[in-house]
């Protein structure tokens, strides 16, 4: 089964899921400002992801300043979920667990099957998604997307801050929202 791509100006999926500090984030609920961030990570498993968490939190605070909410999210269950926020010492990201794998897919990530323990030594789950980065305007459009085949070379957030600068102050659109014929 192929992976969709989701276009640029139009409604992203559904997206619900817990939050390890209770509570659940619920996409247009109670969106943000400008935008919102999702960062979706493969999982407790994978040492890249924490180090890429790590930065995230980091500038979560310079992303809030920009009016842009911020959660990272993965299929990882309640436990692996908490043991990801205090590797990272989460206080600002929100993380987000139990995504189902079908809305993995409707989100247009890409799925792997688990080669057993990692480099850290952590069980890879049967099947989880692959990373990707989506901005999400307050009325539900998709404004920027990125999805990956493997953990590695993934978007850097302070080249995001810098983006969202830019598209702020020049009121820059989406693009690659053109579907017809080429």
């Amino acid at each position: 089964m192929s992976t969709n791509a989701l276009t640029p100006r139009q409604p992203v999926p559904a997206l619900h899921v817990p939050l390890v500090t209770g509570g659940h984030f619920a996409l247009g609920v109670a969106p943000a400002e400008r935008f919102d961030l999702l960062v979706f990570y493969r999982g407790l498993h994978c040492p890249i992801c924490a180090k890429y968490l790590m930065e995230l939190e980091a500038l979560t605070p310079e992303f809030h300043q920009r009016g842009v909410q911020v959660v990272a999210l993965s299929s990882d269950n309640a436990e692996r979920a908490q043991a990801m926020s205090e590797k990272i010492k989460a206080t600002h990201l929100q993380i987000g667990y139990g995504l189902s794998l079908a809305s993995a897919r409707e989100w247009g990530l890409y799925i792997s099957a688990s080669r057993g323990k990692t480099s850290i030594g952590i069980e890879e789950p049967a099947l989880f998604s692959e990373p990707g980065v989506f901005i999400v305007r307050p009325d539900g459009t998709l404004y920027y997307g990125a999805t990956q085949t493997m953990p590695f070379a993934r978007p850097q957030f302070q080249d995001l801050l810098g983006a969202i600068d830019f598209a702020i102050a020049k009121d820059y659109p989406a693009r690659g929202e053109y579907t017809g014929l080429v």
